[in-house]
Formats: structure tokens, sequence, C-alpha cells
């Protein structure tokens, strides 16, 4: 999920997004605690994806982002 994608949902969607890749980063951890072998770079990519939810949050609460740079 790229940056444009995530700006177009709203408040709530993206509160709902971030609260699920957050519980699939806890599960990813067990499943690496266990010895499960898992694709590592899927961890990495839920740890980008959850920085992205809480970048365009941010950006929202300052009422900044790259819409209002056009004015």
């Amino acid at each position: 999920m790229n940056a444009d994608e995530i700006r177009n949902k709203s408040q709530q969607e993206i509160l709902d997004e971030l609260d699920a890749c957050k519980r699939e980063l806890l599960n990813i951890r067990f499943q690496w605690q266990a010895g499960e072998t898992r694709n590592p770079a899927q961890r990495s990519s839920v740890k980008k994806t959850i920085a992205r939810l809480l970048t365009v949050l941010r950006e929202r609460e300052l009422n900044i982002g790259p819409e209002k740079k056009e004015e």
C-alpha cells in the first residue's frame, strides 16, 4: 500500500488498517520466535506500511501534505 492509496482513505479506515497491521506484525514476531520459517521481508514490509499510515495521520493532524502544497 502506497501513501497515495492511504491518503484516499478516511480517518477511521486508516486507524482500522493501522490496528490490523500492528496485529499482523505481532503475529509475525510470534511465528519468528516459535521457529517457524517466515519470509523475513514481510516483517519489513509491514513495518513500512505502519510508518506510512502514521505519517499520513500526522500530516492530517498538522493539516499538511502534498495536496496542501499546491495552494
